[in-house]
């Protein structure tokens, strides 16, 4: 079964398509577990959890989990919010980094987190999906 924000939508927001809050506000827990492919139809993983920025309110990263088998060994990945772009037809995500490139990718396990507040390593993150940084 494919798991999608319409398959998550326990409350029936997306039912009715063209009265319902998507695509421009969408809730957080109907995109978690989301598939993320790229433009060449790969796909890359799917989007274990969310992090807030807390001061501004808005989303700072989509964690991308990619590789492994059945959960164990998956490599993750901050992914700057502005280098997904929902693929409305599709029902997934898409970001413009071929797969391969995922091997050079800043990454981390679920026992090595880093400090993503550290603006050092959130520049990396951003210079490698060539989203704008701006450290405030």
């Amino acid at each position: 079964m494919t798991t999608n924000y319409v398959t998550r939508d326990n409350y029936g927001m997306y039912a009715n398509a063209a009265a319902g809050p998507g695509p421009s506000l969408m809730g957080a827990n109907t995109l978690l577990g989301n598939d993320v492919y790229n433009q060449d139809g790969e796909d890359l993983g799917d989007i274990k959890e969310f992090m807030l920025d807390m001061a501004s309110g808005k989303v700072a990263y989509a964690v991308l989990s990619f590789g492994g088998l059945m959960g164990m060994g998956d490599k993750l990945f901050a992914v700057p919010w502005a280098a997904l772009a929902l693929d409305t037809a599709n029902k997934r995500f898409t970001l413009r980094v071929p797969k391969n490139a995922l091997k050079d990718a800043p990454g981390f396990d679920k026992d090595h987190w880093p400090s993503m507040s550290d603006k050092t390593w959130a520049s990396g993150v951003h210079k490698f999906y060539g989203t704008p940084y701006t450290a405030e």
